[in-house]
């Protein structure tokens, strides 16, 4: 056990006593990647999981909040925690294909995704941007996505350029609740709002 540091009550192997010689090294367990692994970058072949999400409930299908013609949902895959992406309902392919309804509500729910990442997680900044069709790296190239993917100071390491790994350091399920909950809901939708312009 642990009984004064950092996990109270949590059994604690030590590592010396394995059956391995010790190295240098330090192990970063991030075993939701594995899906992604195994399957590669397009698991979903035989069903587009952006039209199958919106017919789960919110909390398995990671959805975070749901308009009239989009909605939003944390990336399965994140590049950094809170990375969101924000579809339509309607299975179209290209943003020039997408209706004007559709397009203006992908572009509040994306302002919205940005006001509320900021507000919970102190970000610095955002990537926002959409990969159009497979030769543009689109991993579900079938459906239109947008990427919000929030971005601070320090969130660049040397895991991406050299272990092809990146560190994600809050579980998917923590996100996905702490982003709903402070999702403005229609009754208290100013509460999250633009400031007023001068």
């Amino acid at each position: 056990m642990d009984p004064g540091g950092e996990f109270p009550g949590v059994p604690i192997e030590h590592s010396g006593d394995f059956a391995a010689v010790p190295d240098a090294f330090q192990r970063l367990w991030t075993p939701h990647r594995m899906v992604y692994i195994e399957a590669g970058p397009t698991p979903h072949e035989e069903s587009c999981p952006f039209c199958a999400a919106p017919k789960m409930d919110d909390e398995k299908a990671l959805i975070v909040a749901r308009g009239e013609f989009a909605y939003a949902l944390l990336n399965l895959f994140p590049y950094n925690s809170g990375h969101l992406l924000v579809c339509p309902y309607r299975h179209v392919a290209l943003y020039d294909d997408a209706t004007a309804e559709e397009v203006a509500e992908m572009a509040s729910l994306t302002q919205t995704a940005m006001r509320v990442i900021r507000e919970i997680s102190g970000c610095d900044g955002f990537n926002i941007g959409m990969n159009q069709g497979r030769v543009a790296g689109a991993g579900v190239a079938d459906h239109l996505h947008q990427h919000v993917v929030p971005r601070w100071a320090t969130d660049a390491n040397f895991f991406p350029i050299i272990a092809e790994t990146k560190a994600i350091p809050r579980l998917l399920g923590e996100t996905r609740q702490a982003i709903a909950d402070a999702w403005p809901r229609a009754a208290d939708a100013g509460s999250l709002s633009a400031p007023d312009a001068p």
